[in-house]
């Protein structure tokens, strides 16, 4: 009997294995009368959580008598991956109930729980319950309530945790230097890897994806380039999931000249980095490349999963033909990826931009799921459209499901509003976002609230509150009040908001014809002629330039 244990043993300790193959290991555990053990059963409750069996896992653990910390640690783990985060919490509950002591793993992934839920009470709740039982300085957890608090943008919060522990070890500084990334705040986050190599820290390949979170400006690509570099010298080359990251760091920087020849360079790109490469290319608005890459990835024998083929889809939309839409639609459905709510999302947004909004409703109303991505999705159609009570009623459905409204949400609910000119509408959804949901507005929602009221003839107020804002205004907010200045000939606000546009590095040119179309109108033919030579070299750039320039 020792060899098929031994063998048991090898297969059980494996990373993945299908769904038959682990339906065959648990037939044979039953067998061999050791099914209620809580080693076997914890590897099997991972197998089956591996392959979204959900049921089998939880029947399973129920079945177990003699439950271990690691078999709990498990089933949680298990609800929490598939953001079936009620069932994990009252998981967590039902274990306090019966006195088994959570570990620092039990910790950590519920705060991980915490923060996909956006929910900033309970993750304060478990990290006060941590400290009481003695977790409060543990790496484990740490690392664990910095990432949470970074991604919810409590970086003040997540700085006191990580200035807690004396003696950080690698993980927690890649946490909080990962934190300062996706809050945007990257200069902090070189300023602590600094510090961090001035005290012999050695960093690793997960420092790299840390640095390179936080560079999404254009401008910012001679310091995206010196991350490149380091990866270079520190021979991090060669490790998949950083030239992933370094693809994906080169297109938000629209660079995809540098993206591509380094996504060239390597010579079995994984998924990953095909996905980094292709979202790249539509997020450039190169999206007939983006549909090309996605092509000659199938062709090499690559399958997509649903979040690249929601990226393609995306491209597919922005380029508003149908045809290779419902290609994309087509290959959902033959690879069993059409029910995915990112995919159905996408095919939402991708039918109503191409004109078949009929087609996109049809498609919301038969998911069987529908989460917050999806009420956005069909929100933001309808709003496009100038269905804005239809949107507003799809709003409505959102809260009677028990569903939370993001930031997405409202520049949807915004959208409309700009589109059908309901300024009052726009004025209450902005104010209940801030102070029903305690959402932060972005740059998306002031562009929508300054075009709201500026194109209602609002101009000083529109005007106000750009100035109002804490962090300096950019380009695309000054860019829609200058439109709307145009639209009502005010060429004094027209001016001082040029003023401001101008300072601003990203400012497009496509402002500046719009500038020199005012000063035209208004008889400044000197101040046209000193924006025509920027205008001039974009001549033969952009179709039809030339019949915009007075």
């Amino acid at each position: 009997m020792l060899i098929p244990f031994r063998a048991l043993l090898s297969e059980l300790s494996r990373p993945r294995q299908t769904l038959l193959r682990t339906q065959i290991l648990h037939a044979f555990i039953i067998k061999t009368h050791i099914s209620k053990d809580p080693f076997y059963a914890t590897r099997l409750v991972r197998l089956y959580a591996i392959n979204n069996d959900l049921s089998s896992a939880q029947q399973l653990f129920d079945e177990t008598p003699q439950r271990s910390i690691f078999l709990w640690n498990s089933i949680i783990r298990a609800y929490a991956k598939t953001h079936l985060f009620s069932d994990a919490f009252a998981l967590f509950k039902r274990m306090l109930s019966l006195e088994t002591s959570p570990d620092n793993f039990t910790f950590a992934c519920i705060l991980r729980a915490c923060s996909e839920k956006a929910d900033i009470n309970g993750l304060e709740i478990v990290h006060g319950l941590g400290v009481v039982l003695g977790f409060g300085l543990d790496s484990v957890c740490c690392s664990a309530l910095v990432s949470a608090y970074s991604k919810l943008g409590h970086l003040d919060k997540a700085s006191r945790v990580f200035y807690g522990i004396l003696e950080p070890d690698l993980v927690l500084w890649n946490s909080m230097i990962s934190g300062y990334g996706c809050c945007g705040s990257w200069e902090k986050g070189m300023e602590l890897f600094r510090k961090m190599r001035e005290l012999g820290k050695c960093p690793d390949s997960y420092t790299v994806v840390g640095l390179s979170i936080g560079l999404t400006d254009p401008t910012l690509l001679r310091i995206g380039e010196s991350v490149h570099g380091f990866c270079v010298k520190c021979n991090f080359g060669w490790i998949g999931h950083v030239n992933s990251v370094l693809v994906n760091m080169y297109s938000r920087l629209k660079c995809m000249d540098s993206a591509y020849k380094l996504f060239n360079s390597l010579l079995q790109p994984d998924l990953v980095t095909w996905s980094a490469l292709i979202t790249g290319f539509s997020q450039a608005e190169q999206h007939n490349l983006a549909l090309d890459f996605f092509r000659k990835m199938n062709m090499e024998g690559r399958k997509p999963d649903h979040v690249l083929i929601s990226s393609a889809l995306a491209a597919a939309a922005q380029i508003a033909i149908v045809g290779p839409g419902c290609e994309l639609h087509g290959y959902a459905i033959r690879h069993g990826c059409h029910s995915e709510v990112t995919v159905s999302s996408a095919l939402i947004d991708m039918y109503a931009k191409c004109g078949y909004l009929g087609l996109g409703m049809k498609l919301f109303k038969s998911m069987p799921k529908k989460n917050i991505v999806s009420y956005n999705s069909i929100i933001a159609c309808l709003g496009l459209y100038g269905f804005a009570a239809e949107a507003f009623q799809i709003f409505e459905e959102v809260l009677s499901e028990g569903i939370r409204p993001d930031e997405s949400t409202f520049a949807a609910l915004l959208g409309a509003c700009c589109h059908s000119g309901l300024v009052d509408a726009g004025r209450e959804y902005f104010r209940r976002m801030k102070d029903e949901f305690g959402i932060l507005p972005k740059n998306e929602h002031y562009v929508h609230m300054v075009k709201l009221i500026g194109m209602a003839g609002e101009l000083t107020e529109a005007f106000e509150l750009v100035q109002s804002l804490q962090q300096p205004a950019d380009s695309s907010i000054w860019g829609a009040l200058l439109s709307c200045c145009n639209v009502h000939e005010n060429y004094e606000l027209a001016e001082v908001v040029a003023e401001n546009l101008f300072k601003s590095k990203q400012t497009k040119n496509s402002y500046k014809v719009m500038l020199s179309n005012i000063y035209a109108s208004d008889g400044r033919w000197d101040d046209v002629q000193k924006l025509r030579f920027d205008a001039e070299d974009l001549k033969g750039k952009i179709p039809g330039i030339a019949g915009l320039i007075v």
